[in-house]
């Protein structure tokens, strides 16, 4: 392991309380904003024909965190802890609040994006908790390096539910009472929450801008190989299903798009990761999946659909 990559795990990234508030408020508002386009019809859709959706999330709640696991594992002696708890934490994370608009882009199934989208978002309230605690628990117990981990599930699970349970409620409960107003605000809504948070990541960079010009390169490998191995999960998953290649795309996108500002949240709360845990290179993991992951996914969508465009698009999930 190169030396400068061993002290990423001491660094103690700048982010002051009023920061940590913001972020807190800009996670909230994306998901108010996805869930302005979740329909009671979306989960009537997913009990009537649940095949797909059960597959994509699969891939993203079950199979990504195990391939993560796995790679952590193998690759163990060209990172860090943290950073391999970092990677386990975006695995565990739900979808990404853009994957529906890459999925657009990729001209593929965007019903089906969209349903995975709010299906997930109800089960991360469990399964994020369960799946770092699970996880991350394992990874410690792999090496005696390692003390094991004592994260708070309890207080996991609660910030989970205010980040994603109450917005989402909120925005669902919003479309049905005024749907008028919702079909207006919608897309400037999530036009203005990706803004938002891309210019808190910037900001966040800026203020952290001398770790990031000495660890960027190790970084931005590591999210390179773990983003694509999360598309490649996502899209080898439907394969092995046989589903369509439309479907494949889809399940491919969204297995490979995480919500890793939720991470972020998760990471710089007390009660859920104590101060005395070495978290730097986790942070940076989180922070650069935020910016990687939208670059990674409209290249993507972009040859998808310009390059190896499909024949015909279904319109239900």
């Amino acid at each position: 392991m190169h030396e400068d990559l061993m002290l990423l795990d001491h660094i103690r990234l700048n982010f002051s309380p009023a920061s940590l508030h913001l972020m807190n408020i800009t996670i909230g508002f994306i998901m108010f904003g996805v869930a302005l386009e979740i329909q009671w019809k979306q989960f009537r859709n997913i009990l009537l024909n649940p095949r797909k959706i059960l597959i994509g999330l699969l891939s993203q709640f079950f199979l990504l965190p195990a391939v993560t696991f796995g790679s952590v594992l193998l690759f163990g002696k060209f990172i860090t802890p943290s950073v391999a708890f970092g990677m386990l934490l975006v695995a565990s994370c739900p979808g990404g609040n853009v994957s529906n608009y890459i999925s657009s882009v990729a001209k593929v199934n965007v019903a089906l994006s969209v349903s995975m989208t709010a299906a997930g978002t109800v089960l991360a309230v469990i399964m994020t908790p369960f799946n770092f605690a699970f996880w991350g628990k394992l990874y410690s117990a792999t090496s005696p390096l390692l003390r094991p981990i004592h994260i708070d599930v309890g207080d996991m699970f609660l910030t989970v539910v205010m980040l994603l349970g109450l917005p989402v409620a909120a925005g669902i409960f919003f479309s049905r009472k005024w749907p008028n107003l919702t079909q207006r605000i919608v897309k400037p809504v999530k036009q203005l929450s990706l803004l938002i948070f891309v210019l808190f990541i910037v900001m966040a960079f800026r203020n952290n801008y001398s770790y990031f010009i000495k660890y960027i390169n190790w970084i931005l490998i590591i999210v390179l190989v773990h983003n694509s191995l999360a598309l490649l999960t996502g899209y080898l998953t439907a394969s092995a299903f046989k589903l369509p290649r439309i479907d494949r795309r889809t399940i491919s996108i969204e297995t490979g798009i995480q919500n890793s500002g939720l991470g972020l949240v998760l990471l710089f709360n007390p009660k859920i990761f104590p101060p005395e845990i070495n978290m730097g290179g986790m942070a940076f993991i989180a922070a650069w999946w935020g910016i990687w992951h939208i670059l990674s996914g409209l290249t993507l969508a972009s040859f998808w659909s310009k390059v190896r465009p499909l024949k015909k698009i279904p319109v239900e999930a």
